[in-house]
């Protein structure tokens, strides 16, 4: 396994992290700017003020509760784009705005894999990246456990004009739903894992992803072969390592010969481009 690899999130026309500092960050989405928490920015920030059209105010507890509070009136749902996909913008209760802006490396890097490519992408949320691949040329299924997540997914779909394209939306448990395609003897030329730190599935499975991963990691193993051409691991808000991530993506495709890769994720602000780290990552390739 190679040095820590930085993969650092570019500003697009509709979305950026304007600036960021004391605990906050200032972003961009389309006609929309937001503040939000952001523990991880312990600096001060670069301007003077900021001028956003609604605040998130976390909660005391430590689960992602809180508000929003509107500035300036913002719609229930707005559309931004990247490359030749749609997807509406909220302002959802879990302090995001309905994508992971960050992915957007990691989306770029799966597009030029994704030609001709059978992709499961496991709690994959309202869609986004499942349309870009699938956009690229790639067949996907598409799972999460939130079917509000899912319908949302097919609605960006039809505003992207993706509704007919080859993607299966469905609502399961995702380990339930990787250990049932292991069992079908299943395929897949290419995995994105994009698990929580906690969560529920649709009959309230619990997932925890200290405890669940590995197993998990282990079923989407048995879900490639020596034709597959990627596995792109991402994980969040969690007291652990790439390294850590790195190797046990190492261990468990250690059989298949490839490359694997781990580090950090990070967004690049706009008012004096330095970076801000969002989460870690690793990934296994044929490169």
């Amino acid at each position: 396994m190679s040095d820590l690899l930085t993969i650092v999130a570019e500003p697009w026309a509709d979305w950026g992290l304007i600036d960021s500092g004391h605990g906050e960050k200032f972003e961009r989405y389309g006609r929309y700017k937001v503040v939000r928490p952001e523990p991880q920015a312990m600096w001060a920030p670069a301007l003077p003020e900021w001028d956003a059209d609604a605040t998130f105010m976390p909660g005391s507890d430590e689960e992602g509760g809180g508000r929003w509070v509107e500035q300036r009136p913002v719609e229930r749902q707005w559309p931004l784009a990247r490359d030749g996909v749609k997807f509406q913008a909220s302002l959802t209760p879990f302090r995001h705005l309905g994508f992971f802006p960050d992915m957007a490396p990691q989306w770029d890097w799966m597009r030029e894999r994704a030609a001709d490519a059978d992709v499961l992408n496991l709690f994959g949320y309202t869609g986004v990246g499942s349309l870009l691949l699938s956009e690229a040329g790639g067949r996907l299924v598409h799972v999460d456990a939130s079917k509000k997540s899912v319908e949302q997914g097919k609605e960006n779909a039809a505003l992207s004009g993706m509704a007919d394209r080859p993607i299966r939306w469905i609502v399961d448990d995702a380990s339930k739903f990787t250990a049932r395609e292991v069992r079908r003897e299943r395929r897949y030329d290419g995995i994105l894992l994009d698990p929580p730190k906690f969560g529920r599935g649709p009959t309230g499975e619990v997932w925890r992803l200290e405890e669940n991963l590995a197993p998990l990691l282990a079923d989407c193993r048995r879900l490639l072969d020596a034709d597959s051409r990627f596995l792109v691991l991402t994980v969040y808000a969690v007291r652990m390592s790439a390294l850590a991530i790195g190797e046990l993506v190492k261990q468990t495709f250690s059989d298949l010969g490839g490359e694997v890769v781990c580090g950090e994720m990070a967004v690049r602000e706009e008012a004096r481009g330095l970076l801000l780290p969002t989460a870690i990552f690793a990934r296994w390739s044929r490169d």
